[in-house]
């Protein structure tokens, strides 16, 4: 009888131990999924991601690939090319709700800054943020999909490089350095946030950040001198065109005016 429940409790025991065998297993994929899913649809650009590595007793890990594209109506691969991202998760809480991220770091990420005819790559992504952020405010203690909020203790981006992308630059190449940025306490007053709450703060901190990077290197001024130069060539090319257009006319109605005297005269008339 005993050896049937000590033969009974260590079976529970093993199966126990590979059902959490299997959830620290299959949680890079799951990070992955949720990742590229809910960054596609909070952002309306391609979210990608190679992969995750989570080290199942420390929680550490890394985010292999991390890409972030562009919405529609512009022309450069991505707007977020991120270099190496670690993360220490609290492994005691991975299966609590929220979860914990003591630590995030994303090292030497790239922003390419598109500027369009209406606004900027980083501006439409922001609103879109912004917008899917909207739809889950107050929506309880989980977060999208059903699946529980997170909290960020530490998140760190650092080294990172801006690249300016515009037409209108005539190939002119300008870029700068971004300021670090260092976020504490995500979600932690509200008892989690929601993914697109994360990623609706790191996108405002970093488009501030952004938008002093572009400041800083006079790409406004910039732009406003080439639109001026463009629009001032422009005019002229038209002013000209037209000129000349009416001259020819004159000359045009000048000739045949003197065609017909020419004709009448012969004419006898």
């Amino acid at each position: 009888m005993k050896r049937g429940i000590i033969i009974g409790v260590v079976a529970v025991v093993a199966v126990l131990g590979i059902g959490v065998f299997v959830l620290y297993s299959s949680l890079g994929d799951l990070i992955k999924a949720a990742v590229e899913r809910v960054g596609s649809e909070a952002t309306q650009a391609s979210v990608t991601l190679d992969g995750v590595d989570l080290d199942a007793t420390s929680g550490k890990g890394a985010l292999r690939g991390f890409k972030v594209g562009n919405p529609k109506g512009f022309e450069t691969p991505a707007a977020f090319t991120l270099g190496s991202v670690s993360l220490h998760v609290d492994a005691g809480t991975v299966t609590s709700d929220p979860v914990v991220i003591k630590e995030i770091v994303i090292d030497k990420p790239e922003v390419t800054y598109e500027l369009g005819s209406g606004g900027s790559n980083i501006d439409a992504i922001q609103k879109n943020v912004d917008a899917y952020a909207k739809q889950f405010a107050g929506s309880g203690s989980k977060s999208e999909g059903g699946g529980p909020k997170i909290v960020i203790e530490n998140l760190y981006v650092r080294g990172g490089k801006v690249n300016v992308s515009a037409s209108i630059l005539q190939g002119k190449a300008m870029g700068a350095s971004l300021p670090d940025i260092h976020l504490k306490d995500i979600g932690k007053d509200k008892g989690g946030a929601s993914p697109a709450d994360v990623a609706k703060q790191v996108i405002d901190s970093m488009t501030s950040k952004i938008g002093g990077a572009m400041s800083s290197i006079g790409v406004g001024k910039t732009l406003d001198s080439l639109q001026k130069t463009l629009s001032g060539t422009a005019g002229k090319a038209v002013e000209e065109i037209t000129k000349q257009g009416e001259d020819a006319k004159g000359a045009i109605e000048e000739g045949v005016g003197a065609a017909g005297d020419k004709l009448k005269k012969l004419l006898g008339n």
